[in-house]
């Protein structure tokens, strides 16, 4: 079985995270007047492009290392199907390949990353805690 560069802990949290965003719907009324309590929060959902959770989760994926980041991209396109556990390293590699200052933006224009990300690490026969709150380093 090949080893993650990356714990579990962080991929933990970025499923967390990517579950944030994902939850976030495009602005639908760009031209709203109301306010929160009227509307009962519905914008709250909005994505209007200054998301917190982007930031958050950008500046996680950024603080990694060169090896976490590919791992991660690996994991996610493990989780996607494809390939298989077998070919982890040909994942790798492909990712390596392809790697570039943009592995945030990459990941989060993914619509399924945090369940391909939590199969990637089911493959591994590893499980994630959905109870964190708080980024793991």
């Amino acid at each position: 079985m090949p080893e993650l560069s990356i714990s579990t802990e962080q991929v933990g949290f970025l499923i967390e995270k990517a579950r944030e965003f994902d939850v976030k719907e495009d602005n639908s009324d760009p031209d709203s007047g109301s306010n929160g309590a009227d509307d009962n929060m519905v914008d709250v959902l909005e994505d209007d492009g200054g998301d917190p959770v982007v930031r958050e989760i950008t500046s996680f994926i950024n603080a990694m290392s060169e090896d976490e980041q590919i791992d991660l991209v690996a994991l996610m396109r493990l989780g996607r199907g494809d390939g298989t556990i077998e070919e982890w390293d040909d994942l790798r590699r492909e990712a390596a390949d392809g790697r570039n200052n943009r592995t945030a933006s990459y990941l989060l224009g993914e619509p399924l990353l945090s369940d391909f990300l939590a199969e990637g690490l089911d493959a591994f026969g590893l499980t994630w805690n959905d109870e964190r709150t708080t980024p793991v380093r």
